[in-house]
């Protein structure tokens, strides 16, 4: 899918990019395969802001994506490609035989009429799910399960995907984008191939507009509040922080500070993403 350049029509077009959306086969969505969204503008239920700078943006739809394939052994075919305001990919609309209708992530390459499958016994193509356990060495993949039956959880996003390293003891050994190796059970399922929309990396805003559309609200930086505000604040001119390394606004490190606590599964990382940490 190419990336065009807008006209400079204007200083915000000037420099901007965006998707021909040529490889979009259906314009309006599967009603059935939809959900509303309600905007909370980063708010938890019980209304304190947990996500800070979001609010506003262009209203939107949740397509409900199959995650788990629990459908082994029943072909599928791709009925169309369509945009998901929700994520980077695209998603392809699959037809079943037995007539059920399903949105997964659209691997690259996918077109219209493909067939897909799941299954352990299920050939070794893209856009097929199958057990880590049932795929050689080296196979590149996507939407991979860190538990069996929970549902892809590794390697959505748009252009992202995984390789199987190794296999013993019943786990499987991925490297996964951030350059990070870790183990996963073979009964996981994984997704063959590469998450389509390679370009979506490629693509400029151009103005602060397009970001607003997105939900984002506009950040102030921490140098130019008061003392009470940010740890970074005050001082005469453009005064550096003062103190080893930047801050949050609530004083705890913000940069190559190690915020992951889940000793339960500390052993199944081999490598950190982090040079030099395990």
């Amino acid at each position: 899918m190419p990336v065009r350049a807008f006209r400079p029509t204007s200083p915000g077009r000037r420099g901007a990019t965006g998707f021909s959306f040529e490889e979009i086969t259906k314009s309006k969505p599967e009603k059935a395969l939809l959900a509303s969204k309600k905007q909370r503008a980063g708010r938890s239920t019980g209304g304190t802001i947990t996500v800070r700078h979001r609010g506003g943006g262009a209203k939107r739809k949740i397509r409900i994506i199959d995650f788990r394939r629990d459908k082994p052994g029943v072909p599928g075919r791709v009925a169309a490609i369509e945009y998901d305001p929700g994520r980077s990919a695209r998603i392809a609309l699959i037809h079943y035989a037995d007539g059920d209708k399903r949105y997964i992530v659209a691997p690259n390459g996918t077109a219209v009429g493909q067939n897909v499958v799941s299954g352990a016994g299920s050939p070794i193509a893209p856009g097929n799910t199958l057990p880590l356990s049932a795929l050689p060495l080296g196979t590149t993949v996507h939407n991979v399960e860190l538990q069996p039956g929970r549902g892809a959880q590794l390697a959505r996003a748009a252009g992202a995907s995984v390789q199987l390293m190794a296999k013993e003891n019943g786990r499987a050994l991925l490297r996964l984008p951030s350059g990070e190796t870790r183990y996963v059970l073979e009964e996981c399922l994984a997704t063959v191939g590469t998450v389509g929309n390679l370009e979506h990396a490629l693509l400029k805003l151009g103005k602060a507009g397009r970001t607003r559309h997105r939900g984002r609200r506009p950040q102030v930086r921490g140098s130019v509040m008061n003392p009470v505000d940010h740890p970074h604040g005050g001082g005469e001119g453009k005064a550096s922080i003062g103190m080893p390394g930047p801050k949050t606004p609530w004083g705890k490190p913000a940069l190559g500070y190690r915020t992951r606590n889940n000793k339960r599964t500390d052993n199944m990382i081999q490598r950190r993403r982090s040079k030099g940490r395990r």
